[in-house]
């Protein structure tokens, strides 16, 4: 098989263990207590539930399947099919639950599935190089950081519950886009060995930006509803990462002409059915468990003990 097809498969592969792992963590988290706690005392209860550690297990299982699936494909292949967890979230979501999904989840789950085949097949993206430059990189982050550090600080000056749900969203899912790229690089320098890794110092910045998007997406989580957090982070970290992609890997997308317009219409569905289908899963999510959308006029809980 071609090299991007391996890659494909590993990034589908990638997206059912983080649906499954996705599935059965938010379940864990709304069930194991009916108490509001703080974000340290929730992690510590979570280490006695054996339904966390097992989506826990399903989320490390994802982050090695998009390393291998980066270390043979582009970014913005792998990344894009990230978000067919969506697709394999819904069923698994029904099994378990024994809800079922509605008609309309199912056709934006359609939607998705035919869009995203049809940016792949015109698209077709090729990868570039492994690591970008160390120009092309600070300008990226001189660019993203200030705004980054804006949607945190408007978070804090303005607690409207949705808007601070949205902001820390957008920093988490970013977070986790340039975390998506880095890895490409980090899987590439394990052929020069341990040490090879230890000196790379994309590597530290790689470690720091996996915290950033686990921390910014917990706290997005308790900012507000699920239903304004939970699309946005899945929303955003293909877009990000796909773009950064093209920035500072130098990937290219093979289409001319008409091509254009189809692949256009394509990435529209794709981010208009995503944020719908995550929409749905978050708002059902949240009425089962007597958390719907007014939990963002609730006071928030700061405390950990």
């Amino acid at each position: 098989m071609p090299k991007a097809d391996i890659a494909a498969l590993l990034a589908l592969c990638a997206a059912l263990a983080s649906a499954f792992g996705n599935v059965i963590r938010q379940r864990s988290a709304q069930e194991i207590t009916d108490k509001p706690v703080g974000h340290l005392k929730l992690f510590r209860m979570s280490f006695r539930d054996t339904r966390w550690w097992l989506g826990a297990a399903a989320a490390v299982a994802n982050y090695g399947l998009l390393a291998a699936a980066l270390g043979l494909g582009s970014v913005v292949l792998a990344t894009s099919l990230q978000v067919t967890a969506l697709l394999f979230a819904l069923p698994i979501y029904t099994r378990l639950t024994h809800h079922r999904a509605t008609r309309w989840e199912w056709i934006w789950a359609v939607l998705l599935a035919v869009a995203l085949a049809v940016f792949i097949m015109v698209g077709d993206p090729k990868a570039g190089p492994s690591r970008g430059s160390l120009t092309i990189w600070l300008g990226v982050a001189a660019a993203m950081v200030p705004l980054l550090v804006l949607c945190g600080l408007a978070a804090r000056i303005w607690p409207a519950r949705q808007a601070a749900a949205v902001l820390l969203a957008l920093v988490a899912g970013s977070s986790l886009a340039v975390f998506a790229v880095l890895t490409k690089g980090v899987v590439d320098m394990l052929d020069g060995g341990l040490g090879a890794v230890l000196r790379a110092p994309e590597v530290y910045a790689w470690i720091l930006l996996a915290l950033a998007g686990m921390i910014f997406q917990q706290s997005s989580f308790r900012a507000g509803a699920l239903t304004a957090s939970m699309p946005t982070v899945i929303v955003a970290e293909p877009v990000v990462a796909s773009a950064l992609g093209v920035i500072v890997l130098g990937e290219t997308l093979d289409a001319h002409g008409p091509e254009i317009f189809a692949l256009v219409a394509a990435v529209v569905v794709v981010l208009v059915a995503t944020w719908a289908l995550a929409r749905g899963k978050a708002a059902t999510m949240a009425a089962r468990t007597g958390r719907d959308v007014q939990m963002s006029e609730q006071p928030a809980v700061s405390s950990d003990r």
